[in-house]
């Protein structure tokens, strides 16, 4: 565990009732971790059946671009926070003016929901990244190929990004905002949650390493903890020091991370909330990101973030041709595991590549959490069928 500490003064701990702008997964695993600090949850989704829904002290059923949907959710709640990005910063700054607590901040939402504006702020404070430009098709790309394309917002999951390798690839791209990146010639990639809090104390997770789906370009397994070289880890706990402080930051926020061949440590991407990679944390962690998340917006104290034990967690997708009501397959062969935890997304509906769960592996060694995810994953598949 690393925790720095501002010895700032705080506010006091008058939060009970937090708004989710998002009903997904994220704030579905949030409702646990409330409950355990005593908190409410009020969530804002536009679909009333999302995950969060059957758990939740309320849904406020409507658009994250509503200025009076926002505002139902804050007058519900003491602090709103959010785990989707896609949420109009416009309304949370009318509701910070009105105010009303917003964390992590509309500026800070402003920074990270367009992916052109996240690298200028990266590049900004010298935070090293992947070379970038803008570009908009079908207009003549500014750079020659190969390259990665990414669209400036609302890309998730693999969506909104494309490996540029030939005129076809280009002839493919949708119309609209977007920007080029460098190729870099990775080694490794790795990732880490740090929370800050309204003293501007810190704490840092474990580094964990990730495996991405080549073809999805989709964060697959996460191990944790890394193995990866001190002066790396060390360089990876700087930077995202770093990125939290210039940010102002209250929340977990996720940073992702590029190692190339040359051992230089670049920044891929940074999300402001709970995030795949530290999900790990429920079960392996003192403190889940979940709580830790809870903790910061909330104005309480930061947890321990020590690792208890060595975790994998991986991605479970819709499979292959899977449409409609979810079938879970092969997931109830481990109840009362305690090395093998279940998470499922609470989904009303299933398609291909859609998240529906993930597992998580405890083991006593690195080695041990990859032999036993190897074998789980042959035996579970979430399928589809029609009611």
């Amino acid at each position: 565990m690393t925790i720095r500490s501002a010895d700032a003064p705080g506010e006091p701990a008058d939060v009970r009732v937090v708004g989710v702008a998002g009903g997904g997964q994220l704030a579905q695993m949030m409702l646990p971790a409330a409950a355990k600090l005593g908190l409410d949850v009020v969530v804002l989704d536009p679909d009333a059946n999302c995950s969060a829904a059957g758990q939740a002290s309320h849904t406020v059923v409507g658009s994250f671009d509503s200025l009076e949907a926002l505002r139902d959710l804050a007058a519900r709640s003491d602090v709103v926070t959010f785990e989707i990005e896609r949420i109009s910063t416009a309304a949370l700054r009318t509701l910070e003016a009105e105010g009303h607590r917003v964390r992590p901040s509309a500026a800070v939402l402003e920074v990270i929901q367009d992916k052109l504006v996240q690298k200028q702020f990266l590049e900004r404070h010298a935070v090293p990244t992947s070379a970038f430009v803008a570009c908009t098709p079908p207009d003549a790309l500014p750079w020659p190929l190969p390259c990665v394309w990414k669209a400036r917002r609302d890309g998730y999951d693999g969506r909104g990004v494309a490996m540029l390798r030939s005129a076809a690839d280009v002839a493919r791209l949708p119309a609209g905002e977007a920007m080029l990146e460098a190729l870099v010639d990775i080694d490794y990639e790795l990732a880490i949650m740090i929370a800050r809090d309204v003293r501007g104390n810190v704490a840092l997770y474990p580094l964990t390493e990730i495996l991405m789906d080549p073809q999805a370009h989709v964060m697959d397994t996460v191990l944790a903890p890394a193995e990866a070289p001190a002066a790396v880890a060390a360089r990876c706990a700087s930077l995202a020091e770093a990125v939290v402080s210039a940010l102002d930051y209250v929340g977990v926020l996720a940073i992702e991370f590029f190692v190339d061949k040359q051992g230089e440590v670049l920044v891929n991407e940074i999300s402001p909330r709970p995030h795949n990679s530290g999900h790990y944390t429920i079960e392996a962690c003192a403190t889940s990101q979940f709580e830790q998340h809870l903790r910061a917006v909330s104005g309480r104290e930061l947890g321990a973030t020590t690792l208890l034990r060595p975790a994998l967690t991986f991605n479970i997708l819709g499979a292959p041709g899977a449409q409609g009501t979810p079938v879970y397959v092969g997931f109830d062969a481990f109840e009362g595991d305690d090395d093998v935890h279940v998470h499922c997304y609470d989904k009303p509906l299933v398609r291909p590549g859609r998240k529906m769960a993930h597992i998580t592996v405890l083991a006593d060694s690195r080695a041990e959490a990859l032999e036993r995810a190897a074998r789980i994953r042959e035996t579970v598949r979430v399928e589809g069928k029609h009611d």
